[in-house]
């Protein structure tokens, strides 16, 4: 009777904001440690744009708004990636959750695109169109 569907229903059924909060606290906890508490010098500029967290709390991809050069957003996510485990322990002592979902990192926008958005917004400020 309890078995694994019925757990996950209830889960749903307990609070259904949760998944909501979670991923907020998350958001705002690897905000400052990828901010203010890695050392690898390959970390970039990176905002912690948006968590998505699986239902099952397994997996948390986070999305980055990265800034630099094409080439320091592909370092940046090197060294996240690299630093996983010691972003995903640091969340557990923080938040402590039952589960601390592993971490998966992607860019918001492509390296490429992601570069040229300063200058695209001074281009709309400006009131300037490209020619």
């Amino acid at each position: 009777m309890f078995g694994r569907s019925s757990s996950s229903r209830y889960a749903i059924y307990l609070d259904p904001h949760r998944t909501e909060r979670v991923s907020e606290s998350i958001r705002e906890e690897l905000e400052e440690l990828i901010g203010y508490e890695m050392s690898d010098p390959r970390v970039g500029p990176a905002n912690v744009a948006e968590v998505h967290i699986s239902p099952d709390f397994r997996h948390a991809h986070v999305q980055l708004l990265l800034g630099g050069t094409a080439e320091e957003q592909s370092a940046t996510l090197e060294a996240l990636d690299h630093g996983k485990q010691f972003l995903r322990h640091q969340l557990a002592e923080r938040l402590q959750l039952f589960r601390t979902p592993d971490l998966h990192f992607e860019p918001v926008l492509a390296g490429a695109l992601g570069a040229k958005v300063p200058q695209i917004l001074k281009r709309i400020k400006r009131g300037r169109p490209r020619g």
